[in-house]
């Protein structure tokens, strides 16, 4: 009888100390997984600022060039409504825009940063898809603002360009021949630059609204 209690008292006290090997070896399994989980958080949001620091940059740039590009687009639609009115009083002043007409905005950014995550295999740490999904979008549109851009240099080059230099003296910055920029063809210059601006306009909007979204998104995962 006594020997049955020695044993029963014994695989208790095994049991027991099976327990707390198991409670223990679970707890630094938790620990470690929290540890760890904080860890990638901490790098996730270190992640998140540098891409909210790059967004800003392109952000600044972009809106640089949209002020630049609104300068030149409503010196066109001045220019536009001269020739339509055929205001030759303002000679001088349409002479002085023609010269412009070889001005335009080109938009380099920071970085690709949608390519530089999934390269470097940063995107498995960002857990907001969204946030995934809208840099995508706003590469997208920065493909699409350098192919505007693309064809506003190719006009100017083909054909702006090549009326220029038979109609202005450009170290002295006069109108070799003022009647022909009172001619419906030259007017049809501004009136193609004018839509390609506008164009041009919309999309750095779009992509200033893009980034503003993603920064909010941004800015909640930072501050969760």
């Amino acid at each position: 009888m006594q020997d049955s209690r020695s044993l029963k008292r014994y695989f208790t006290y095994a049991l027991g100390e099976i327990l707390l090997i198991m409670v223990g070896v679970l707890l630094a399994f938790q620990v470690g997984n929290w540890n760890e989980n904080r860890k990638n958080k901490k790098t996730e949001i270190a992640y998140y600022k540098n891409i909210r620091r790059q967004l800003n940059d392109d952000k600044k740039i972009i809106n640089f060039n949209l002020a630049y590009n609104n300068k030149y687009w409503g010196q066109f639609v001045f220019a536009n409504q001269l020739i339509a009115e055929n205001d030759r009083s303002k000679m001088d002043t349409l002479s002085k825009i023609s010269l412009n007409l070889i001005r335009y905005s080109d938009f380099h950014r920071a970085s690709n940063i949608y390519e530089t995550i999934v390269n470097s295999g940063q995107i498995k740490l960002l857990q907001n898809q969204k946030i995934i999904e809208d840099l995508q979008r706003l590469e997208e549109t920065y493909v699409y603002i350098n192919k505007m851009e693309s064809i506003h240099l190719d006009v100017i080059k083909q054909i702006v360009l090549p009326d220029l230099i038979v109609l202005m003296n450009f170290s002295e910055q006069t109108v070799e021949n003022p009647d022909t920029l009172f001619t419906t063809a030259f007017q049809n210059r501004f009136s193609l630059l004018t839509d390609i601006i506008r164009e041009k306009n919309e999309v750095y909007n779009r992509a200033i609204h893009e980034i503003n979204q993603i920064n909010e998104l941004i800015d909640t995962e930072i501050n969760y």
